[in-house]
């Protein structure tokens, strides 16, 4: 049988907390002795009965060895004193320890009497539990496999989509995300399309936090890394804006038409200035244009990208500039990234236009997109065009030193990781985000986001490295967030990041001695040659001449090249057709004998049947016969 006992409790007492009472012990029941009883028993003797109930204890005894202590005293007597100083007066000996602690021997002597002290003082402590021995060593970190996921999705609230074509994170933190939206298809962009752009909390992706609402729409968009109530934008109509999101969702300030730039701005980044109110831009007419925000009427200074080394700088030759770059660090230098592939580095301190221009790299086929110098390493810097990422190294101008494989899908923007230094992101056309750690892999990305199945735009990664905020063409904007590998910076990465890039850098350098020396020794070759042909003869124009023998030695070598891959292609036609011919052939063959037996088949059929009629014929006459003679 089941004993069951139901507890009962009243809904108003539970929650109540245990209330405890100190009370004396209270007597339940009191049952006293009866002599009356003790007749009702019959002892039993002998009687032998044991019970044990509890688990058995035994108990040991352990003499140790005890500690013997002896208290002893010592009577310390003051000396060691000069004879001209008396311990006994408080002012001289004052002095005198003021003289030696100013010696340059009293601080390493007392370190040396320290650990022994020290030693002593640790004799007469008991053992601390609390010790930790390895407080030095620096925690392993473990390599996990990198992974990402997408967060949030905040997309263009408009009925009509405009592509995303650019992202700045606020500076208070990165809470909020500024997202600018314009189509840039020239007359192909459809009628009474929204010039909206906005300002997203992070953690709401349901609803915009501010709709900026300007009459021209936003190409560009940049928060002020001082103040993260502060915006700049460079317009489609070529004009700059400064905004205050504090007063409305409108600019708090405009340039005028005329002194704008003449194209879309396509880029404008915050100056380190002293007023924290400096900034420029740049735009595909060719113009990189200085301005201050409490003065917009016209720029501060105006610098045309022109390459061409003359006393004047023309504006028709100018080089379309299509994204920026500015370091912090370095006030006064910064980069041009131009439609044509080249990158162009320039210094403001110079005095003229031309020393402006300090150098040139060709960079990449098409438009450079994306341009930034490695956070840690400023002499390296990343470039994103065609179909490949290249990072570049000031002191090698004629090619990179390090890039990516070429992508079946062209790549659109890139950007460094602010808290790694070997790690940077890329965007492709096929929407796709790519994570690359050179120290880890060198000829594929570490991880590869499929992020949409539409072409992505814009990249730009959080201050804290693990959050990457891209845009798509269809006005989408996507947070995506990677693990902490790529995020944090491990033990050696700096020293074996330097090692590499030192090395590259070196390699490149002592390759472009190599082709200086091969196109310096072709130049005197064909200088001598040409001297011996028109010998006694008066040379106007030798480099033309050099350049026009250069120029017939270049396409002789291209059309040998040409003959033999059209040789080659002749061959492989050839053979191609003599593979068809016996092709051909053999199925000829094959059908005749096919023919054959299908003939030779169809005449032994038809005896078969010339036969069976014969016989048919006979028993017809026999027939007839046997009916005659009845």
């Amino acid at each position: 049988m089941e004993i069951q006992y139901a507890y009962t409790k009243k809904r108003s007492e539970f929650g109540r907390q245990c209330l405890f009472v100190d009370e004396g012990p209270k007597l339940l029941e009191n049952v006293t002795p009866n002599k009356e009883e003790l007749n009702k028993y019959i002892f039993k003797n002998p009687v032998s009965r044991s019970t044990q109930c509890s688990s058995v204890l035994a108990e040991h005894e352990l003499n140790t060895i005890r500690a013997q202590y002896d208290q002893h005293g010592m009577n310390h007597t003051e000396g060691g004193w000069p004879r001209e100083v008396n311990p006994a007066d408080e002012e001289q000996t004052l002095r005198f320890k003021k003289k030696i602690e100013k010696d340059e021997m009293y601080i390493h002597t007392v370190l040396q009497l320290t650990h022994a002290m020290e030693h002593c003082i640790l004799q007469n402590n008991a053992i601390n539990i609390y010790e930790e021995y390895f407080e030095g060593v620096e925690s392993a970190t473990i390599m996990e496999r990198c992974s990402a996921r997408t967060l949030n999705v905040y997309r263009d609230p408009n009925k009509v989509n405009q592509p995303v074509t650019h992202l700045s994170w606020s500076p208070d933190g990165g809470t909020r995300l500024a997202v600018s939206h314009c189509n840039l298809e020239f007359q192909r962009s459809p009628r009474h399309l929204s010039t909206f752009s906005y300002i997203w909390e992070v953690e709401n992706p349901n609803k915009p936090q501010l709709t900026l609402k300007p009459a021209v729409p936003i190409v560009c968009l940049e928060y002020n890394p001082k103040d993260p109530n502060c915006l700049v934008s460079g317009m489609f109509s070529g004009q700059v804006a400064f905004w205050d999101v504090r007063k409305s969702s409108t600019p708090a300030g405009m340039s005028a038409l005329e002194p704008s730039h003449r194209d879309p701005v396509y880029s404008v980044l915050w100056i380190n200035s002293k007023s924290g109110t400096e900034f420029f831009s740049s735009s595909t007419d060719g113009q990189i244009k200085w301005w201050d925000t409490r003065k917009l009427n016209e720029p501060n200074e105006t610098l045309i990208l022109d390459v061409v080394k003359g006393e004047e700088q023309v504006l028709s030759r100018a080089l379309g500039a299509s994204c920026l770059e500015y370091e912090g660090t370095i006030p006064t230098r910064f980069m041009v990234g131009t439609e044509n592939g080249c990158v162009i580095s320039c210094n403001r301190k110079g005095k003229t236009a031309a020393e402006k221009i300090v150098s040139k790299y060709t960079a990449h086929v098409g438009p450079v997109y994306a341009l930034q110098r490695n956070p840690s390493f400023l002499k390296n810097f990343l470039t994103i065009g065609d179909w490949m990422a290249r990072i570049w190294s000031e002191d090698c101008k004629e090619s990179s030193i390090m890039w990516t494989c070429n992508h079946q899908a062209q790549l659109t923007d890139g950007a460094w990781s602010p808290t790694r230094s070997s790690v940077f992101f890329t965007t492709r056309m096929d929407g796709t985000l790519d994570a690359w750690d050179i120290l880890q892999e060198q000829r594929e990305a570490v991880i590869s986001v499929k992020v949409c199945d539409y072409q992505l735009r814009s990249l730009r990664v959080h201050d804290q490295g693990q959050l990457v905020a891209v845009g798509n063409n269809l006005g989408t904007s996507y947070l995506v967030e990677f693990n902490e590998s790529l995020a944090t910076t491990q033990r050696n990465d700096k020293a074996l990041l330097t090692a590499m890039l030192e090395r590259e850098s070196r390699r490149e350098r002592i390759l472009e001695a190599r082709n200086r020396e091969i196109r310096l020794r072709q130049r005197t070759k064909m200088a001598e040659s040409l001297h011996r042909d028109i010998s006694g003869k008066e040379t106007i124009n030798t480099p033309s001449i050099i350049l026009d023998s250069a120029v017939k030695n270049a396409e002789k070598d291209f059309f040998t090249i040409i003959e033999l891959e059209l040789a080659a292609i002749q061959a492989a036609a050839e053979a191609h057709e003599v593979e068809e011919e016996y092709e051909i052939k053999a199925e000829a063959l094959i059908s005749d004998k096919t023919k054959k037996k299908e003939t030779i088949f169809m005449v032994d059929e038809l005896k078969g049947e010339n036969s069976e009629d014969e016989f048919e014929g006979e028993d017809m006459d026999k027939d007839t016969e046997g009916t005659n003679e009845s």
